[in-house]
């Protein structure tokens, strides 16, 4: 039996955290509400996990299929209008395939059709509220302020009323920009290069969120080198398909703890006891 309870703070989650009858909470939430969970489920000991805020990287080395790649990331990126927990929002491009990357990710955003979710033919929707369409437009500012390019996009969409915002790819972004230190949670794709393997990999686990994360390449050592140091709960090689009910779903780092699926989703409700007989 699954009871859905809507309602103020006060009124919903206060008593579930509280009480010492409830041994065990999940939380699909941004950060600061699971740190504030964390705290609040102090004096109970309650048991926890949580899937919370992502900054997915996205790899693309040099040897990797690019038009594959652009084909799988463009309509990966903007699903939900790229409110997705594990959507890739920073593009780290090795710089010798950059341009031809970033031509064809502008080329297949500027196709997109923005509208009404049941009109025909509509590809991505509206962003949540008026205050995530601030968010993306102080994100944007942001990124132009700090030399990056506005490849396509970069706007609001003003012929029909909603929340909704172009397809936007930005090129040249800097490190310390929001689009990519933060997650971005909207249509955004922020584009940066690299060069070496080593760098790009300390670059990205620069980042406080640990959700998923994704690497391009053809090269079998590269994958195992790459699998293995991406700090990341979950990682895609060539492949976004991480969502599935018999595997972990979850994070590390600032994105949470625990996992969601598979049998490691069914051990976080489960208690171990050591029973010893002696006759």
């Amino acid at each position: 039996m699954v009871n859905m309870v809507v309602g103020v703070t006060a009124n919903t989650y206060q008593p579930l955290i509280d009480s010492p009858v409830v041994r065990k909470v999940t939380l699909t939430g941004s950060t600061a509400i699971g740190q504030q969970m964390i705290r609040d489920s102090a004096a109970t000991i309650k048991r926890l996990s949580m899937e919370l805020g992502g900054n997915a990287p996205m790899i693309v080395f040099d040897d990797a299929d690019i038009e594959k790649a652009l084909d799988m990331a463009v309509p990966t990126k903007f699903a939900n209008c790229g409110q997705v927990c594990v959507t890739p929002d920073r593009f780290y491009v090795h710089h010798s395939v950059a341009e031809a990357f970033i031509e064809g990710f502008a080329r297949r955003a500027v196709a997109i059709k923005v509208g009404y979710g049941q009109d025909q033919g509509s590809e991505m929707g509206p962003l949540i509220n008026q205050r995530r369409l601030n968010a993306i437009e102080k994100i944007v500012e942001d990124a132009r302020q700090k030399g990056a390019r506005v490849v396509t996009g970069g706007h609001r969409l003003t012929d029909a009323p909603g929340f909704y915002f172009a397809p936007t790819v930005l090129a040249d972004v800097s490190d310390d920009a929001l689009a990519l230190a933060e997650e971005n949670f909207g249509p955004i794709a922020a584009i940066t290069t690299f060069s070496d393997e080593a760098e790009v990999l300390e670059r990205v686990n620069r980042s406080d969120y640990a959700l998923s994360a994704y690497a391009f390449t053809r090269d079998a050592a590269r994958i195992r080198r790459v699998s293995e140091q991406l700090q990341a709960g979950m990682v895609g090689i060539n492949s976004f398909a991480l969502a599935s009910a018999d595997v972990p779903f979850g994070g590390i780092k600032a994105s949470g703890m625990g996992s969601e699926g598979g049998s490691e989703g069914i051990y976080e409700y489960m208690t171990v006891k050591l029973t010893q007989v002696v006759l």
